[in-house]
């Protein structure tokens, strides 16, 4: 228990709807949550074994681009958390993204059923609670499983979030970016993962070890290395992730008719088994958005609210310059209006430097079972400020729906630590039928758009047709040449009748002389990368 010293109950201020009656340290909790403009309620405050409807509390819409965390152990009532939350700023027009990997979010797209226990917590915690669905729109990683297929490009991808799918050292990772550095110079998209794999073959081919020598750090060790990696990563069905159309993450910005935010689901179920894939992906949803949108500064709402979950998957194994670029976007896209909820089990599963970012904190119960899990609720204890419980004890103790909250108030400062019973989400808690979900994934005005993946010319074609250019028989002379294709005297042909490289041909196509003619007028399409290596071809 902390010693520090509660001022008398007259002292502390009222908020209003509070009972004068409350205990003092109980009133000068619920007093930290008493904001002024718009808020969002999690809860009831839990002191000394009740529950105290009449202490609500909740956090402000204007700090919820300053970040958080929602962590617990399994089966504690995250996910219910997160849907409590979404829903709540859906009202309030704020958009948002969720990540579902156990496939039980659907639901907030339907009104929920009221039974005995929703009945019950809604009594509880002073709950109005009604029956609600929320706009939504289902998502799904490249077509596996139901949703609106979700693809990036390799070259908006990036060498970064690209290494860390395919679980690169950080030499590879390095190569590997030299890999993209040559093929935005040379004009070679990499739109799937059989245009990267063409490239790198190439760089490793006869033709190409000229190519490879001038890239310097990319030896032909490691350069076999990612193409043995890419060969396996696509074997396990992985090239359907990436392709066009690529996804335009400004879709998860909208809102519906009546001004509710857009809540956008994307499915994880068919995909929960590559833990890896699916967090890297969210990364490049998030450094996406943070390279697209414009600064705006602080904001009365955000404009998006993004729940990356099974946060310490991205974390895990992940390479001091990945990290760095985490640790960037999390910290700049607060002033573009977005905020970032990391959800994981334990705050220690966030690196320190992220942590420190997450303003707005719902911790659920800890088990503490082994001599590392005492050690996480140690840690975890410690990341918050100085309270009136004893957190250890306190953490263990919590029931489902229960968790302990500090967040941000309208001038920036921490609130007091809470311990809360949380309300009841007034969606669907639990999947909606399959039928259904179906009928809402094809229905949406967004399916045509991305429904049918598009194979154009990109570096595999263009490499490809290079080749067989090399490769066909030469014709036999008749006598005359062609006006522009005689050879000089001496008997020496041209360097392109005898001489040319494989690199030669590609660079001296129609496309790369479109290419140089577009960025001479000024109408081209060039590529800018933002932290992660992360890019778009802008007109």
């Amino acid at each position: 228990m902390s010693d520090r010293k509660t001022p008398p109950a007259a002292s502390a201020p009222e908020a209003p709807g509070h009972a004068a009656a409350l205990p003092a340290q109980a009133l000068e909790i619920a007093s930290g949550y008493a904001f002024d403009g718009p808020a969002l309620d999690l809860g009831a405050l839990l002191w000394d074994g009740r529950c105290l409807p009449d202490a609500r509390v909740r956090v402000p819409l204007s700090v919820l681009n300053r970040h958080g965390l929602v962590a617990g152990a399994t089966g504690t009532g995250k996910s219910k958390t997160l849907q409590l939350i979404a829903e709540q700023l859906s009202a309030q027009g704020v958009p948002v993204f969720l990540a579902d990997v156990k496939g039980d979010l659907s639901g907030i797209s339907a009104p929920g059923v009221a039974g005995d226990k929703v009945r019950s917590r809604a009594a509880e915690v002073g709950q109005d609670w009604t029956p609600t669905g929320f706009p939504a729109e289902f998502y799904a990683l490249g077509g596996h499983g139901h949703g609106i297929p979700v693809r990036a490009t390799v070259t908006g991808f990036g060498p970064l979030l690209l290494s860390k799918a395919l679980g690169l050292n950080r030499t590879q990772e390095q190569s590997l970016g030299l890999v993209f550095h040559y093929a935005d110079g040379k004009g070679l998209e990499l739109v799937d993962l059989k245009d990267l794999r063409a490239v790198v073959a190439f760089l490793t081919s006869d033709e190409g070890k000229a190519e490879l020598k001038s890239l310097g750090g990319l030896s032909p060790a490691t350069a076999g290395v990612i193409l043995r990696s890419l060969t396996a990563f696509e074997a396990e069905g992985m090239g359907a992730f990436f392709g066009e159309p690529e996804f335009d993450t400004a879709e998860l910005l909208r809102t519906a008719a009546g001004g509710r935010g857009v809540v956008s689901v994307l499915e994880l179920p068919a995909v929960q088994d590559r833990p890896r894939l699916f967090s890297t992906f969210l990364m490049w949803l998030l450094a996406d958005l943070f390279h697209d949108l414009p600064e705006v500064g602080d904001v009365d709402e955000p404009k998006l609210v993004f729940f990356f979950d099974e946060a310490h998957l991205l974390f895990s194994g992940a390479s001091k310059a990945f990290l760095e670029s985490v640790t960037q976007t999390v910290r700049l896209i607060r002033s573009k209006g977005v905020g970032v909820f990391f959800v994981t089990q334990t705050p220690k599963d966030v690196p320190a430097d992220v942590l420190a970012q997450l303003g707005n904190r719902v911790q659920h119960a800890l088990r503490a079972f082994t001599p590392d899990d005492h050690q996480a609720l140690k840690a975890t204890a410690r990341t918050f400020p100085d309270s009136a419980y004893d957190l250890e004890e306190l953490l263990t103790g919590l029931g489902t729906g229960e968790a302990v909250v500090t967040v941000l108030s309208e001038e920036g400062a921490p609130t007091p630590v809470a311990a809360t019973r949380l309300r009841a989400p007034e969606s669907l808690m639990g999947p909606v039928e399959p039928a259904g979900l179906e009928r809402a994934v094809t229905g949406s005005p967004l399916f045509e758009r991305y429904a049918q993946a598009v194979d154009r010319e990109s570096a595999y074609e263009k490499l490809q047709r290079a080749a067989e250019r090399t490769a066909r028989p030469r014709p036999e002379p008749t006598g005359r040449e062609p006006e522009g294709e005689r050879t000089p005297r001496g008997g020496r042909g041209t360097g392109r009748e005898r001489d040319e490289s494989l690199l030669e041909q590609v660079v001296e196509s129609g496309v790369f002389r479109s290419l140089a003619r577009s960025v001479g007028t000024g109408i081209g399409r060039e590529i800018t990368r933002s932290l992660f290596g992360t890019a778009r071809r802008r007109r």
